[in-house]
């Protein structure tokens, strides 16, 4: 474990709603600096959804206490809590047409940093990312995420992580729909934006991911809430054994396992 023993993130007894629907049911969690914390449960059991609310994303009601680096930001808008330092990966990206990458990259950074970047600090930042990646020079110029693959747009999605240093990475099923070399590049992404002043939380179906980017904590989500923590070798458990056998013995029916929202 890298912790350096600060917290960097926290949400205490927090609940998610759509509408008058519980979808997260109170959930505990710390991340501390330096640490990689994987979420792990089957579809529909809330992990997208409790992605999305951390983020601030206005479709959810939220209960509960979330905290930034001490700071509580469950008052604040999803941009406000990215200024601050949360980052959150999509599982499906989005395409922005008439957009450049640059541009895009150069808006998030000075955001982010609250003042306009150099220019040339900016290009001398962004070729080092761009070739840490394995992420093609042409792409500087291309719109974002349009016409890319689904495994260039989890390289761009990584490569802004890197750039924005965040101070906590949610990642919302980053692994989705790579091949096996987009897998490792992703992977050493993530570990080499896990710093000493980061933490991150890596929201996953499958363990393939967590054996490159090797997790400190593994939590499993069933039923809206965290059901069972453990180190990495948890993931390897449940990659061999499924999550039917935990669901029985939290006490919840293997098709209830999941949350009765529709997302995951």
């Amino acid at each position: 474990m890298n912790s350096n023993g600060d917290a960097v993130f926290s949400c205490r007894d927090l609940r998610v709603f759509v509408g008058d629907k519980a979808i997260v049911k109170g959930v505990d969690l710390e991340v501390r600096a330096g640490e990689k914390h994987a979420l792990m449960g089957p579809n529909g059991s809330g992990k997208s959804t409790l992605a999305n609310a951390l983020m601030g994303h206005p479709s959810y009601r939220v209960e509960g206490e979330i905290r930034l680096g001490g700071e509580r930001i469950d008052h604040l808008p999803p941009h406000e809590r990215a200024r601050r330092g949360m980052f959150l990966g999509f599982q499906y990206p989005v395409a922005v047409p008439g957009v450049s990458v640059a541009n895009f990259l150069r808006a998030a950074v000075s955001a982010r940093r609250g003042a306009d970047v150099p220019v040339r600090e900016f290009r001398q930042q962004m070729q080092a990312a761009f070739a840490e990646l394995q992420v093609p020079k042409d792409f500087v110029s291309r719109y974002l995420n349009d016409g890319f693959s689904g495994g260039e747009k989890k390289r761009l999605e990584i490569l802004q992580m890197l750039m924005l240093a965040p101070t906590f990475a949610l990642l919302d099923e980053t692994d989705s729909g790579l091949d096996i070399d987009a897998l490792k590049v992703v992977a050493e992404g993530v570990n080499k934006a896990a710093g000493p002043a980061t933490g991150v939380l890596m929201v996953t179906h499958y363990q393939r991911i967590l054996n490159y980017m090797k997790p400190d904590r593994v939590h499993v989500f069933m039923g809206g809430r965290i059901v069972r923590a453990g180190g990495p070798e948890l993931a390897h458990e449940l990659e061999a054994r499924g999550y039917d056998w935990i669901a029985r013995e939290v006490g919840l029916e293997p098709a209830a396992a999941a949350a009765e929202g529709s997302r995951t």
